[in-house]
């Protein structure tokens, strides 16, 4: 090791000499001065004789034998290791040798790395005029991406390896899943296999049996088992779990209201993927619901949630969900309320009969699912060949979507969906010609040819069909075919979203959070994004409920509704609200001031959605105190907002009583004629109470009229005194009585004229 230490001493001096004898120093030699000669010899006499820099000479020489020391002993071992790899190499799995050469690989950049940071013999001492290079070195050792580019790739995650038993309880889950997607009448039997799955001790089964007992699900209404399950789980880190317990925290179903249990339970469930933690949490941020407003937050959590129904939704934009008003259906106002079941009988016997029409309407029906009616791609082909038989375009159209993209036991067969595109297009159908551009862009069945394809989709979009819009818009959006324009994307994104596709709404909430095309706006993207969360496949849970309505299944139809509700469905926030103001939901007991407090709140988170009818609600609410003290003033606010903004009859009308009365608003008999003959043009249901009431108002203002006259008359005394002989009080009621019916004779006989 002594002969070392003098072979590198004698080295470094070697380097040093070679340094200050070599081209560069012959060059400043040349230019310099006699005077720079003298003073350099001086300086390098003075530095001989001082002690302190043999001392610093022989620390720096020590800490570079190490340094190379340690270099030797690396190297050595690398090459022990790979003499044992070689000799073992036909040994070793190929997932572990892949493990190996990246362990080496990763050793070798660090010792690049470690000789890059001693490109300068560390026993020389820096100099001024390196100072920036050096800075500019240490920022880019300090630089982030640079340790991360050293790092090894992160190992590709596994799927956990299951037991015999939790493999079968899988497959068990998995088929109790596929019945209750189809909604099979056999309910009870799918909940027993998750029950049966759970009870073998696979996780996702447990949280659905949990739902199921939330729900009353095929099992009894239990909230304690449900509250059970989610807390042992959530102790595991299970974020569903933990947005179980969000949701029982936030409502006070089984536990004492706490939000900021809920809060935090919600939180850790987003954390860990949970899509209905997310969706909580991000419609709180949004509404401001408990937390501070914050839109970017929202977005973010909406945009993750969004991105997974995106993935899951195929082309034809996936199966309708119907939002039904409880509200509305009670008032009989249910115009898209489900199909009754006389009336499904009926055209399935037209269809039978050979009815085109109601083949083809049939079709559509189970093709896509809602209005009381199952998705069942089966029955929609059935019926669509029937129709396909006699030539028709439409029937034609939709048995190449089907065939194109299978499914439920059907082949997808690129031939088949081909041949019937072609018969559709051919007669000019739209749906036909959006299937060929399908085709002819992805070369399935023939040579792919984006020009074709283009010539398609914009053929199908000039007649409105939503699917060309949406092609069209992906083509511009990302170039293909055309030149890339961003403008046209999101105009042909904007009508395809008119139709509510979730993957136009998705791309153009991308593109309002990006800037791209159009001004970036966090409002529109966060409202785009919330619709497409909305459209995800738990918003089936919504016609379960209505279904549990009508089944007069109160109990569990609120507690669905409400699940519902804190994903942010304004729907959902109504019904459950309808519920408890008419008192059929029994979940917090039978105290009214209880119920009232609970549905003023989901009223007013569907009212700030800007749903009328719950704005007419909170008004109602102030207007008679119920939830919260009687207030005035706060209700002539939620009608004047349901009527200017949303157009409600009902608010209006209610305008009109109170300036009438003079409640909450000063007394004007004008402004309440003309709030009543508003709400009369606003809603044909409107027009009878607005002309009693406007028979009451003209009544009232001639009685008003004929006492004014009378106080001018000699008779005054008669009607002002208290000593009338022949007239009573059932005198001045009765004459009151006749002078209204008068009132509403003439208001019935004149000619409708305009409001000034």
């Amino acid at each position: 090791m002594d002969h070392l230490k003098v072979y590198i001493l004698w080295l470094c001096f070697v380097l040093s000499a070679a340094t200050a004898l070599g081209p560069e120093s012959n060059k400043k030699a040349e230019d310099s001065s006699d005077d720079d000669e003298k003073s350099l010899e001086n300086l390098e006499s003075e530095t001989l004789n001082d002690p302190e820099y043999y001392n610093e000479l022989t620390e720096a020489i020590n800490k570079q034998i190490m340094s190379m020391q340690e270099y030797a002993d690396a190297v050595s071992k690398t090459t022990r290791l790979l003499k044992k790899e070689e000799e073992n190499i036909d040994t070793l799995d190929p997932v572990q040798a892949d493990n190996k050469i990246g362990q080496m690989e990763y050793t070798l950049k660090l010792l690049r790395l470690s000789l890059l940071k001693q490109t300068e013999p560390n026993w020389m001492p820096p100099s001024k005029a390196s100072n920036l290079q050096e800075n500019e070195f240490e920022n880019m050792e300090e630089n982030p991406q640079d340790i991360l580019d050293t790092l090894p790739p992160l190992p590709e995650e596994k799927e956990i390896e299951l037991s015999p038993e939790m493999k079968e309880a899988k497959e068990v889950f998995e088929a109790a899943m596929v019945k209750l997607d189809r909604r099979s009448p056999d309910l009870r039997g799918a909940i027993l296999q998750v029950k049966q799955a759970a009870d073998w001790g696979y996780v996702p089964a447990k949280i659905k049996l949990a739902w199921s007992y939330i729900y009353g699900e095929g099992v009894e209404l239990d909230v304690e088992k449900a509250k059970k399950i989610f807390e042992e789980l959530s102790e595991e880190g299970n974020a569903d779990a933990h947005a179980g317990l969000g949701f029982l925290h936030a409502t006070g179903v089984g536990v004492p209201v706490s939000q900021a249990r809920a809060l935090l339970h919600y939180t850790l469930g987003a954390l860990g993927d949970s899509d209905y933690a997310q969706m909580a949490l991000a419609y709180r941020h949004w509404a401001g619901a408990t937390l501070p407003g914050s839109c970017p937050r929202a977005m973010e959590l909406y945009m993750k949630v969004a991105h997974k129904v995106a993935a899951q939704v195929s082309l034809s934009g996936g199966p309708a969900v119907q939002r039904v008003r409880l509200m509305d259906e009670a008032d009989g106002a249910g115009s898209g309320a489900a199909l009754d079941t006389d009336l499904i009988e009926y055209y399935q016997l037209l269809a039978e009969r050979g009815d085109v029409q109601a083949q083809v309407g049939l079709g559509q029906l189970h093709f896509q699912g809602g209005r009381g009616v199952t998705l069942d791609l089966n029955k929609a082909l059935h019926y669509f060949q029937q129709a396909a038989k006699t030539g028709n375009a439409v029937a034609n159209a939709f048995l190449g979507k089907i065939y194109l993209e299978g499914g439920d036991g059907i082949k997808a067969d690129n031939d088949t969906a081909l041949r019937y595109f072609r018969k559709a297009a051919e007669l000019n159908n739209p749906v036909g010609q959006s299937g060929l551009g399908i085709m002819y862009l992805q070369g399935r069945g023939v040579p792919k040819d984006t020009a074709t394809a283009f010539k398609y989709f914009a053929m199908a979009a000039n007649q409105g069909w939503v699917e060309g819009q949406l092609h069209l818009g992906f083509m511009y959006f990302g170039g293909i075919g055309v030149r890339r324009d961003f403008k046209q994307a999101n105009k042909y994104f904007s009508l395809a979203s008119q139709s509510g596709h979730v993957l136009a709404l998705y791309h153009l909430g991308q593109m309002h959070a990006q800037g791209l095309g159009v001004l970036r706006s966090c409002t529109t993207a966060v409202e785009l994004f919330k619709n497409v969360c909305e459209r995800g496949p738990w918003g089936a849970r919504l016609m379960l409920a209505h279904a549990a309505w009508r089944a007069r299944d109160s109990d569990s139809a609120f507690l669905q509704y409400l699940a519902m509700a804190e994903r942010g469905y304004e729907v959902a926030q109504s019904n459950a609200a309808f519920l408890l103001d008419e008192g059929s939901a029994r979940a917090f007991g039978a105290a009214a001031a209880e119920r009232w407090r609970r549905a003023l709140q989901l009223w007013a988170r569907a009212a700030a959605q800007g749903c009328a009818g719950a704005r007419v609600k909170l008004g109602d609410y102030h207007y008679y105190g119920q939830g919260t003290p009687r207030d005035l003033d706060a209700a002539a606010h939620h009608y004047r907002v349901a009527a200017d903004t949303l157009h409600s009859a009902q608010a209006t009308f209610n305008l009109g009583y109170m300036h009438e009365r003079g409640l909450g608003l000063a007394r004007d008999l004008h402004l309440a004629k003309r709030c009543y003959d508003l709400a009369a043009d606003a809603s044909p249901d409107a027009r009878l109470p607005a002309a009693l009431a406007l028979a009451r108002l003209h009544a009232h203002s001639a009685l008003e009229g004929l006492l004014e006259s009378l106080s001018q008359s000699p008779l005054a005394f008669i009607f002002l005194s208290g000593e009338s002989t022949f007239l009573s009080n059932w005198d001045l009621y009765l004459i009151s009585a006749l002078v209204g019916a008068l009132g509403f004779v003439i208001y019935l006989r004149r000619p409708n004229q305009p409001v000034n």
